[in-house]
């Protein structure tokens, strides 16, 4: 693996620090602050900042320049991904369209989709969610039921989607539907993009454990949308799913990284303040789950290497998926041994406000389900990697 960047690499990462630096108030790294706005404020801040950091340049990094990108290497857009988490930047208010949703289009969608989707999307113009999850279909995906009948020149659509993430903010929606009943459980399925502000779709809050409503659950009656808003083939949807879920689980993890090391510093400052960084139990966990985000940063490295390189990871990106993701988990399972009764508490006996790691703590308990449970990417792993049998 080359654990170095380029000259003009390292150049892009003193442009984007210092234009970072400038553009980010100080009130907004403080711990807590984006937890103490409601959902509505959070976002509208948040979409406002991205689209001048778009206007800036620093939007879209491997993009093409066609489609407004700034057409540079991965290995920017790894850099870009760690200096955004090291700022504690806003995080994006329209993730599944930019890191998913956009290079699928770039790769199978018509030039008028191309030309409709990707530009506004880079602005925020256009909010995109993501409409797999269904109350009967899980991990197993192919199980869904919402219906597409076709009707002249649309598909009408009757179903609902579940933890769908910006549900409320939403202005469109690319979603399964099966429009070919009977056929085979992974065929017959289609993508379909929706407009949500129209008669028949209603988007609705879920609230979380941790107080927070960023999933919601969508309900489509009698929705009404254009056979020509399929992206791929109609009736080949399951193909464009695992295409578009190879952007998400492929990333190289840098920016995984980057956040869960900070976030262990913040961990062993807990375990001092209490006293526990000399147990000898909970030196070891540190020690433990410190050599797992170690190794995390060397396979995104040799991920981030392969990339570069040309390669095709295909079913190796499940590998990234469960290592970051157990590692996280791991990371705030210590967590919960330093604090022991403390847990129950809001703040330390010093003032030390403890809401915002358990708010991590809970949102920790969620990452290896999302995206693919571990589970499940055990399974690909062992079987299209190792080559192992069923």
């Amino acid at each position: 693996m080359d654990l170095t960047f380029t000259p003009a690499e390292e150049e892009f990462r003193a442009d984007l620090r210092a234009w970072l630096t400038a553009n980010i108030p100080e009130e907004w790294t403080r711990p807590g602050f984006w937890e103490s706005l409601d959902d509505d404020e959070s976002f509208r801040l948040r979409r406002d900042w991205e689209r001048d950091k778009a206007d800036a340049g620093f939007a879209g990094i491997q993009w093409p320049v066609e489609y407004g990108g700034r057409g540079g290497t991965p290995g920017m857009k790894a850099i870009y991904d760690e200096e955004m988490v090291r700022a504690r930047a806003p995080r994006t208010v329209n993730p599944l369209g930019l890191t998913f949703l956009a290079p699928t289009v770039m790769a199978i969608g018509t030039d008028a989709q191309k030309k409709d989707i990707i530009r506004p999307m880079l602005r925020n113009e256009v909010i995109w969610c993501q409409g797999f999850s269904e109350p009967g279909a899980g991990s197993d995906l192919a199980a869904l039921s919402t219906k597409g009948v076709r009707d002249g020149d649309d598909f009408v659509v009757n179903g609902q989607k579940v933890w769908t993430t910006n549900a409320v903010h939403g202005d469109k929606i690319f979603t399964l539907v099966r429009t070919e009943p009977g056929t085979a459980k992974h065929r017959g399925i289609s993508m379909l993009l929706i407009d949500m502000d129209q008669p028949g779709v209603t988007a609705r809050p879920l609230k979380q454990m941790s107080g927070a409503s960023e999933f919601g659950e969508v309900f489509f009656d009698d929705a009404r949308v254009p056979a020509t808003d399929c992206l791929g083939e109609i009736g080949d949807g399951w193909r464009t799913a695992m295409l578009l879920l190879s952007f998400e689980r492929g990333a190289s993890g840098i920016s995984q990284y980057t956040e869960f090391r900070r976030q262990y510093d913040e961990i062993a400052e807990v375990a001092k303040k209490l006293g526990r960084d000399t147990d000898p139990v909970i030196r070891g966990e540190l020690a433990r789950v410190l050599t797992e985000l170690e190794c995390l940063k060397l396979h995104s490295m040799h991920v981030l290497t392969q990339v570069e390189q040309g390669r095709d990871l295909g079913f190796e990106a499940s590998m990234t998926k469960l290592q970051w993701s157990e590692a996280f988990q791991d990371l705030w399972e210590v967590y919960d041994q330093i604090l022991g009764e403390y847990a129950t508490l809001d703040t330390l006996p010093d003032g030390t406000d403890l809401q915002p790691l358990h708010a991590q703590a809970m949102w920790s308990r969620s990452v290896t389900i999302w995206g693919g449970s571990s589970q499940v990417q055990r399974n690909i792993t062992a079987e299209r990697v190792l080559g192992l049998p069923r």
